[in-house]
């Protein structure tokens, strides 16, 4: 069962699900328009027979409605990866992210424990919780969270553990920092990046604007991080573990990558600086050290900052009908010649 199925994460989650001839369930909110164009690939019409993925409507903020479903579909594991969870936006409406990203945690796993069933209980906590601690983080690391998302996302965290603790529930914290691909969210600045310089590419575009150019991340590739996830909760005992690269990059370094793989040059003229984009309490480096990840799951990255870009890039001048420069393609089919996801 897997909430935040229609985005990046749960539909790179589902195919591998799927892939392993799981049944899959998710949760999707309504809306008067489709909002899962990241898994309709995948969908099959429910009147099928055979068919392995069925989806539901439902909320986090509707305790009723998951503990409902829980019963209903009675599943073996959850994965909890929906939220609010862009940043910025996350200041503007606290009060939701707070009802959401932390309560919406809390009804979960009430919900579980409220059931009986063995049920495993994946919490997709985040690199954003560490904020303002010195880096490399680990699992050790205060939190110092600087936004209305990242102190949702401590509480997620903290109740995930207490929860483990006081009920002997199977729930374990994946604190992943960030991960990328191209079925990342437009408004994120990775993404925003390079689908702007694919569309500068193909003369759609003329201008791309930005905020913090200085912020630093540890950015990964997604379906990386949720195999991962599924990893950790194929574990004997439920443990929390940080996912990382190990790498940390500017904005800016991001912003340079990407233009002269696209063959730009200079991206200096094509970006100009916007105010909106910036948070009242900035983050301004996260690195993580997933030393624990690499020892006892077996788990390293294989993709990393300068492969992300152009694996991403490739699939924006591709969306546009544009031939990429096929590097990110070449590296994908070196690096996963059986990859269990599509449609990129």
């Amino acid at each position: 069962f897997i909430t935040g199925i229609a985005g990046q994460d749960g539909s790179y989650l589902t195919e591998l699900l799927l892939s392993k001839d799981y049944e899959v369930h998710g949760i999707i909110r309504w809306d008067s328009i489709f909002t899962t164009e990241r898994i309709d690939h995948v969908y099959q019409d429910p009147h099928v027979n055979g068919i392995r993925l069925f989806l539901h409507y439902g909320d986090l903020t509707d305790s009723g409605n998951l503990e409902k479903l829980i019963h209903q579909i009675k599943p073996d594991e959850i994965y909890h990866l929906g939220a609010m969870s862009h940043v910025r936006v996350s200041f503007d409406m606290p009060e939701y992210t707070a009802n959401t990203d932390a309560l919406g945690t809390l009804r979960i796993l009430e919900a579980i424990k409220n059931s009986d069933l063995p049920i495993k209980f994946y919490m997709a906590a985040s690199s954003e919780m560490f904020g303002s601690s010195p880096p490399p983080q680990n699992e050790h690391t205060p939190f110092h969270p600087r936004s209305p998302y990242a102190c949702a996302k401590v509480f997620s965290h903290d109740i995930t553990r207490m929860y483990r603790e006081a009920y002997n529930m199977f729930c374990v914290n994946g604190i992943l920092y960030n991960h990328e691909s191209p079925r990342r969210g437009a408004t994120f600045v990775t993404k925003k990046i390079t689908r702007a310089v694919a569309r500068i590419k193909a003369g759609l575009d003329k201008k791309i604007y930005l905020g913090n150019l200085e912020a630093k991340r540890d950015w990964g590739f997604t379906p990386e991080y949720v195999e991962a996830m599924h990893v950790l909760l194929q574990q004997e005992k439920p443990d929390d573990f940080v996912v990382a690269t190990g790498e940390t990059h500017s904005v800016r370094e991001f912003l340079e990558e990407a233009f002269q793989y696209a063959g730009l040059g200079d991206w200096k003229p094509y970006v100009e600086f916007d105010a909106r984009y910036l948070r009242p309490a900035e983050v301004e480096v996260l690195v993580g050290d997933a030393t624990k990840a690499k020892e006892k799951l077996n788990w390293q990255p294989k993709i990393k900052f300068k492969e992300l870009v152009r694996v991403m890039l490739d699939a924006d001048f591709r969306a546009l009908g544009l031939t990429p420069p096929g590097e990110g393609d070449r590296i994908l089919k070196e690096v996963f010649p059986n990859r269990w996801w599509k449609n990129d």
